[in-house]
């Protein structure tokens, strides 16, 4: 179990009953520091300050007490924000419409970096069909989940 599969099994169910909603989890470390981010959202939409810190306050004893990761770190409860990560199968189905910038593990078309519409999804395939621009045309790029690296919704102004 990866330490970010770790920390969800921790600290969702918390974050869940205070009536958040869990978005996800990241974990960066290099050889100065390291930092544990939790991106936590309200299911209407939005968090603001007060609900970072009540939700910090009490994802800190349990991450003190359960030790999923064996060394310093910065803790950090974050807004998923306008550039929201995509972090399941279930944000590619929710988000469908929406333009996203994605990275991918393996290239598909000799591409590992695009940005498109999510056009739909394949739950059953767990495959995602992206519509990229490729000058005036439209190419269609079929994705399967498990090749997505990183991907983040693009916003709109």
């Amino acid at each position: 179990m990866s330490r970010e599969e770790r920390v969800t099994e921790l600290l969702k169910p918390v974050v869940e009953s205070m009536g958040f909603e869990w978005v996800g989890v990241e974990y960066h470390h290099n050889s100065v520091n390291a930092i544990l981010r939790i991106y936590v959202d309200r299911p209407e939409g939005g968090i603001d300050m007060e609900g970072v810190v009540e939700v910090t306050e009490a994802v800190n004893p349990i991450l003190d007490v359960e030790d999923p990761i064996n060394a310093p770190y910065t803790l950090e409860v974050s807004s998923p924000g306008l550039d929201r990560p995509l972090f399941s199968f279930a944000d590619f189905v929710r988000f469908t419409g929406e333009t996203a910038k994605v990275h991918l593990h393996a290239p598909v078309g000799k591409r590992r970096r695009f940005e498109g519409v999510i056009e739909s999804t394949d739950e059953t395939a767990q495959r995602i069909t992206f519509a990229v621009r490729q000058g005036r045309a439209v190419e269609a790029v079929e994705v399967d989940y498990a090749n997505v690296d990183k991907a983040r919704l693009v916003p709109v102004f």
